[in-house]
């Protein structure tokens, strides 16, 4: 009833850049955290971003400076622009999401993922 979609990951060379969005659909009433997720393989996931519904952000260490993140409430949509990348940014992007459904149910929901990779 909920469904997250990814879209805009692929190859990159080092110092290049790609946007991620992430759109949620579906019986909503309500969404809370938009998140990004990223996994390497052979490691765990991680988290990447996060944003509140009021805008508050989060970004782990390794990509403060060179990600941003950020929503279009009306949209129900988030974003990761993601810049001077580096071979290390190759993984598979997953977006989560906190949602209240229509029938007040509070879950969280992950997307398919999308690949990005950073290569010359």
């Amino acid at each position: 009833q909920v469904q997250l979609v990814e879209s805009g990951g692929g190859l990159a060379q080092p110092g290049g850049s790609l946007r991620l969005a992430c759109v949620a659909s579906g019986n909503i009433f309500s969404i809370r955290n938009m998140d990004w997720y990223r996994q390497a393989p052979g490691k765990q996931r991680e988290l990447v971003a996060a944003i509140t519904s009021g805008g508050s952000t989060y970004y782990a260490d390794s990509v403060k400076g060179r990600f941003t993140i950020s929503r279009d409430n009306a949209k129900n949509t988030v974003y990761l622009q993601m810049n001077s990348l580096k071979p290390e940014d190759t993984a598979v992007y997953y977006c989560n999401a906190v949602i209240t459904t229509g029938s007040l149910g509070m879950y969280a929901y992950w997307g398919q993922g999308t690949q990005v990779t950073v290569s010359s």
